[in-house]
């Protein structure tokens, strides 16, 4: 398999930040796969917490949400990855604060949601 371009760019990173950084990488896709669950589990058992049509609307938030940090996790790998051959310092993200308003929400939404029944 050929290799992309920036992996052919600067140094060659010290592999225990290369594997940190993997590490980190495989955090958030564990992150989104616990997104896509519940959204999962919401649409399949919430039947009796809330309208119908909220529990859906919730479930596939929870679900796009899911997805797009799948993406961005790979957009943040790869520039993690190209800092560190490159020397620079690591790239901040608004991915962070997001993903903390998302879950914040849908916390709440859900804790509503149950109190309301």
């Amino acid at each position: 398999m050929p290799q992309p371009r920036w992996r052919r760019e600067g140094e060659e990173p010290d592999y225990r930040f290369t594997l940190a950084n993997e590490r980190t990488f495989l955090a958030w896709i564990r992150t989104a796969l616990a997104l896509l669950a519940g959204g999962v589990l919401l649409f399949e058992f919430a039947q009796s917490i809330g309208p119908r049509s909220l529990v859906l609307v919730l479930a596939v938030g929870l679900a796009v949400v899911a997805a797009v940090l799948g993406g961005l996790s790979y957009v943040r790998w790869r520039a993690n990855e190209v800092a560190m051959r490159h020397g620079r310092p690591l790239p901040g993200s608004v991915v962070i604060p997001g993903l903390a308003a998302v879950s914040l929400l849908a916390a709440a939404v859900i804790a509503i949601m149950i109190l309301t029944a």
